[in-house]
């Protein structure tokens, strides 16, 4: 199979040997595969996949079609269209993946959307209700609100009743992040006038804290899952004691099997029948095909783009 590879700190297209399932796994042709902020991180050497995954392949989700069955495997069938979260691999044309990792890609949703869903969707949601537990009614601030998670995190916050303000650098963005469902969309340098917040999901990194904990209301919540702008600061941690509020973060992708089962059943149940409404959606920024990785990489890394940068891959043999 072609895959992605990284070599040397370096993308190249590649041929590998075809994965083949192991017990309780399934073998997956994928159709899309899209970019998230690790990927570049992996190619710099900055955050090495898990154990278990391609340490040379990147990619952290995908859809696709079930083309062979490991021994044990009973939710899945031969032909589904399926897509999930996985720890690496995900940008080839063939990926292994546990069955209680995968969802199923709801009738009507194309490939290119399913490619660009799993990761963030499923990000924002745990960071949302099970970190935050977000209740309607709350005050909800997004900084970083045009990426990935960011679209996903101001869809379902919205879906879920809240008041939601979202950080948006690109003016010429903040009218399609208000079509998502944004309350607000404001510059960076004033979200905070807009407080105070409930729940404050920072997907920037840590040069907004300071005025996350000036913005928290009592006993809110900040959740840090970004750090694409720098992971040290110092803060006065008198603000927060003062507000009695809650400091926490999370990351996906080296999570034991049992809890990224928990987290797809989650979206499967809470957040999947949306999509297959319309009542959610993907923005798709830039697609590209599995060959044109580097200009797909360097496509995200220019920012100023709503939504996912998607690699289009057409299946071994086809």
């Amino acid at each position: 199979m072609r895959a992605v590879t990284i070599v040397d700190n370096r993308l190249t297209i590649d041929e590998h040997p075809d994965p083949q399932p192991g017990a309780g796994e399934a073998l997956v042709a994928v159709r899309a595969a899209g970019i998230n902020g690790a990927d570049p991180m992996q190619l710099k050497g900055l955050y090495p996949a898990p154990p278990g995954s391609p340490s040379d392949i990147p990619g952290l989700e995908l859809a696709g079609e079930v083309t062979a069955l490991g021994r044990g495997v009973t939710r899945w069938s031969i032909g589904d269209r399926v897509m999930a979260v996985v720890g690496g691999g995900a940008q080839a044309e063939l990926v292994t993946v546990h069955e209680r990792l995968l969802m199923a890609v709801p009738d009507g949703v194309d490939w290119t959307p399913a490619g660009g869903f799993p990761e963030v969707f499923t990000t924002a949601h745990d960071a949302l209700f099970t970190q935050a537990q977000l209740h309607p009614g709350e005050s909800v601030l997004v900084n970083g609100a045009a990426g990935g998670v960011g679209v996903a995190a101001v869809q379902l916050a919205h879906l879920a009743g809240a008041r939601v303000c979202a950080s948006v650098r690109s003016e010429r963005l903040r009218p399609e992040v208000l079509a998502l469902g944004a309350d607000l969309a404001v510059a960076p340098d004033a979200a905070a006038g807009h407080g105070p917040f409930d729940v404050i999901l920072e997907l920037v990194g840590a040069p907004n804290l300071s005025a996350d904990l000036a913005a928290l209301a009592p006993r809110g919540r900040i959740v840090v899952i970004g750090i694409g702008a720098g992971a040290r600061t110092e803060i006065d941690l008198r603000a927060l004691m003062m507000r009695r509020g809650h400091l926490m973060s999370s990351t996906l992708r080296a999570r034991p099997l049992e809890e990224k089962a928990i987290c797809a059943r989650r979206v499967e149940a809470e957040v999947l029948p949306a999509l297959a409404q319309g009542r959610l959606r993907v923005p798709v920024a830039a697609v590209f095909s599995l060959g044109e990785a580097q200009a797909a990489y360097d496509r995200f890394g220019a920012g100023d783009k709503l939504g996912k940068v998607v690699l289009e891959v057409t299946p071994a043999g086809r």
